[in-house]
Parts: structure tokens; sequence; C-alpha cells
């Protein structure tokens, strides 16, 4: 993992973003060119860096709002594979279309894009397939050793064992190693004899990093064996850096106050931010106003009024503000006043609510909460003030979250499903968490693009 602008990428994704870079300017360039000279449309070949450039920004913002450069495991196949860059292509289209729109100088002719998509998808979809059985092989992966056998070590191997962000892909956990004296919560086919040395057992597995998993440090770890490691290059990281690297989140249960404030991070530029917000919220108001208008039509259709849905959130500081939804459920839907988690299959969402929800088009009037300065367009999600209160009182760092304004989009609705319950809060907590400490524009922008993901294939919605 490679840490760009205070967040963690693969270095496989970046490996796989310039080569991709390369194939699509490449592809453009001579296809360009060739196209002009054979029929003669020398003016085809003006502006031709210019426009090759253009074709590979595009493209790979389309790949990786497509998902493409994501650890990708085999749970959809070769059909999933195929479906994401069909999908990348379809949006990588529809780009080019607009910029054509907006600069008539730099269009060319469709076929010139169309055989530059053919010739460039074609190479990095075989590309594709070989690196995911690549990937699939454990030579490639980091070999990890994990120090401790307790209740950490153990929220280590269940993330492990159920490939969370696809773990298994980057890494190779040869074993657990106890050093502390309580009972262990690792099965015993995954432990090491603790009566090895540990320089011993990094030589005989070839360990490449060794996790701090212990709890209580004290004289329980071995230091100078520790630091014979260090010193022949195996890299010693301790456990909150490593799911923070890993998962792209702070684990509640590894971290401690101590270690956020000597930690880095936590660095804000709300003036960038804040334009940042104005700029996208402007253009996507300007793109999804007919479908807004549409969406209100048919809400007024099957539900009658109020077509706007408004409610009250916990903003910046703890400050409540009125958010704006398109209304996606029936008229009293808490007939007791008694606020209400969205359910599964829930009775109370109207038959075009669903679709709505399920594409995140009832979220398009929060724009209007973003241009009057009640959120931002990536942050935290909005929560209503009585689970806030309650959260407050057992989740600890939850108040937190209202450090930065809330947001439409965010690090944690784009990397874990729907949350409804106070075990979800608290996952989704870990990663607002990560977003508030490692916050950037480039992180914005990396959510922007993964939400294009969620939102097109309308994953985790309720």
């Amino acid at each position: 993992m490679i840490r760009l602008f205070k967040h963690y990428i693969s270095s496989n994704a970046i490996l796989q973003i310039l080569g991709d870079s390369f194939l699509f300017f490449v592809a453009m360039t001579l296809i360009t060119y060739y196209w002009g000279h054979h029929h003669h449309m020398y003016q085809e070949t003006d502006h031709t860096a210019t426009r090759g450039w253009i074709f590979t920004a595009v493209m790979v913002s389309s790949m990786t709002a497509s998902g493409l450069y994501e650890a990708w495991n085999w749970e959809g196949g070769l059909f999933g594979l195929l479906k994401r860059i069909i999908l990348a292509i379809m949006l990588g289209i529809a780009m080019m279309t607009l910029i054509f729109y907006l600069f008539p100088k730099l269009f060319f002719d469709h076929y010139v894009l169309m055989f530059s998509l053919i010739l460039s998808t074609s190479i990095i979809t075989t590309q594709r397939i070989i690196t995911l059985y690549w990937l699939n092989t454990s030579r490639y992966k980091r070999r990890v050793l994990v120090l401790g056998a307790g209740s950490r070590a153990a929220r280590i191997e269940a993330l492990y064992l159920k490939n969370d962000r696809h773990l298994r892909q980057r890494l190779n956990i040869i074993g657990y190693l106890p050093c502390e004296t309580h009972a262990s919560k690792i099965a015993t086919n995954r432990m090491l004899d603790s009566n090895l040395d540990l320089q011993e057992i990094a030589q005989a597995y070839n360990i490449q990093e060794i996790v701090i998993a212990v709890r209580d440090r004290r004289g329980s770890l071995p230091m100078e064996k520790l630091f014979q490691c260090r010193i022949k290059g195996i890299r010693v990281t301790e456990i909150s850096l490593f799911f923070e690297r890993e998962i792209g989140a702070l684990q509640l249960d590894s971290i401690s106050t101590s270690w956020l404030i000597f930690s880095d991070g936590f660095q804000h530029g709300l003036i960038q931010k804040r334009i940042f917000d104005l700029l996208i919220s402007s253009l996507l108001l300007v793109l999804t106003l007919p479908l807004m208008l549409v969406a209100a039509l048919l809400v007024l259709i099957e539900a009658g009024t109020p077509i706007i849905y408004t409610q009250e959130r916990t903003g910046l500081y703890g400050k409540p503000f009125t958010i704006y939804k398109f209304r996606s459920m029936s008229k009293n839907a808490e007939q007791n006043g008694v606020a209400q988690w969205a359910q599964k299959n829930d009775a109370r969402i109207t038959r075009f609510g669903k679709i709505m929800r399920k594409f995140r088009i009832d979220e398009l009037p929060q724009i209007f909460n973003v241009l009057r300065g009640d959120m931002s367009f990536v942050g935290p999600r909005p929560e209503r003030p009585a689970f806030v209160h309650e959260f407050d009182q057992e989740l600890p760092l939850y108040r937190h979250r209202h450090n930065l304004k809330p947001g439409i989009t965010g690090w944690a609705q784009v990397c874990y499903p729907y949350g409804a319950s106070k075990t979800d809060t608290m996952e989704k907590l870990q990663y607002d968490l990560y977003y508030i400490k490692n916050h950037s524009l480039f992180l914005d922008i990396m959510i922007l693009l993964k939400t294009v993901q969620t939102v097109l294939l309308g994953n985790g919605a309720r």
C-alpha cells in the first residue's frame, strides 16, 4: 500500500492506472493519425495530444468509478469483471459526448473513438484476467506474522477469513504467535509454536511484516527480537496503523485518545472544501434538474403531496438543520413519532420510492442543503438527533463525527452497506473517523468516483 495525499492506495492499483493510461493514450494517438492520413482527413490529427490526454483522463476516471482499480474477488466471476468494463465504456462514452458538446473543436470522427475503445479495452480486459489470476497466487502476497493471539488478533483473523475489503488478495497471514498470558482466541491450527524464537520463525516462513496485536505490551513484547527483525528489513506495524492502512477504517478496539493525539492527520482545508462543494453541487444541479422534475412528478402521482420530505438532522458541531429529500415513504410512516430505522423490504416505502432509494434519486434535493452550507457534498452521513443522543452515550468517539459537515455521500457510505442497527453504526463510525483523520480533496474525489459505482450498481440501498 502506498500513501498518497494521506490516503492509502494499493501499489497494484497505481501500476494498473499507469499502464492503462499509457494504453489509452497510445490507442487514441495511433488511431487518430491512422484514420486522418488513411482517409485524407488531416484536420482529424489536430490537437491529437490534447485529445489523447482527455480520452485517457476520461477512461481512467470511468474505470475508477466502475471499481476496476479496487481489489476484486471472484464472487462475480468473469461476468462481474465484464459488467464493470462495459459500465466503464458506457460512462466513458457519456463523458466524451458531454466534452464534445462543451468543446466542439475537440470533436473527432466517431469511428476514431469506437476503434480506440475497442483496441484499448481489448488489451485491458486481457490484462485484467491475467492480473486477477496473478493476484490470487500466494507467492505475490505480502507474508504477515501477527504477534498476539487475544481479542485484537482475533479481529484481524475475522476480517481475513471473511475476505473483508479483499484483505486476502493482498496478504498471506502465515499465523499467530502468542506472547500474552491470557487464553488464546485464535484457532489452534492457526497458532505458531510459542517456544520457537521470533527471528527463527521470521526466517523460516520468509516473513515480510510483523503486526503487533497485543493489548497489554508491558513486559510481554520481545523488544530485542523485534528490533533484530526490523534491522533485517522486516516491517513492524502497530495494529491500529495496520487496520487504517488495509481496510480504510480506525478500529475502535485498537485506538486510544493518545494515539489519535500523536498520529498525523486532522488537517482540514475548509475553504478549499467549500469551493469544491459549490462547484460539484452546481454542476450536479444542472445535470440532474430534469431528473428531479420527473421524480417530483412521479412522487406526486403515486403518493400525492408533500413531494419533498423534510426532517431534522444533526450537523456541524452538533447543530440541528433541516434536510430535504424526495418523499419515498407513505404518509405518516412514523405515526407514533418515534424514529425508526429503514429495514430491508420496508413496507412503508412506496413503489417508486424503492427505485429512488436504490439509485439514490431521493437524496438529490440535498444539493440545496449543500448550496445553503448546511451540508458538504462529501462527509459523514447526517443522523437524526434522537439516534445521535443515544450513540453519544454508548459509542466512544461518536461525537467527533460532527467536526466536519455531514455529506450527501461519504467514505462510510461507499465502504459499508446501509446501516440499520447499533452494530452497523459502530462499524460505519470507524470509516467516518478514518475520513475525518485523513480528509483531503483527493479523498473526496475518490469517494465521488466510488459513489458513481454505488449508484449505478444499486449497492447498499434500502
